[in-house]
């Protein structure tokens, strides 16, 4: 499985963006996505997962705002993370996770930034 990340950048308090991430390969093993975000200096902590029954899960600090969606096909799976109502708090490096039978493969992350 391979994973590749797009999106983020730059918005304003209240604003929005999206991140994406597309898994490659072996697709049909992946048992769940996410989306971790790691701020300066600290720790990365999970944010979104969605599994592959399409149950998904947020950190209590994303609820309301975040929403995590997936688009799958043969080949690929597409997870998207739509951002609402950002604060300055979601200042952070953004990585995707494809959790597949017998590895975790992680994206090489995307700067999102909040700022007036």
């Amino acid at each position: 499985v391979q994973v590749v990340e797009s999106g983020g950048g730059l918005a304003q308090p209240g604003g929005s963006l999206n991140l994406s991430c597309t898994a490659s390969g072996t697709v049909f093993s992946i048992r769940a996505m996410g989306w971790y975000r790691q701020p300066p200096g600290k720790q990365r902590w999970l944010d979104a997962v969605i599994h592959s029954d399409g149950y998904t899960d947020y950190v209590y600090a994303v609820k309301g705002r975040f929403t995590i969606s997936k688009d799958s096909s043969q080949n690929t799976m597409t997870v998207l993370l739509q951002m609402n109502n950002q604060k300055p708090e979601d200042t952070a490096n953004y990585y995707c996770i494809a959790d597949s039978l017998h590895t975790k493969v992680w994206g090489q992350g995307a700067q999102v930034t909040v700022t007036s």
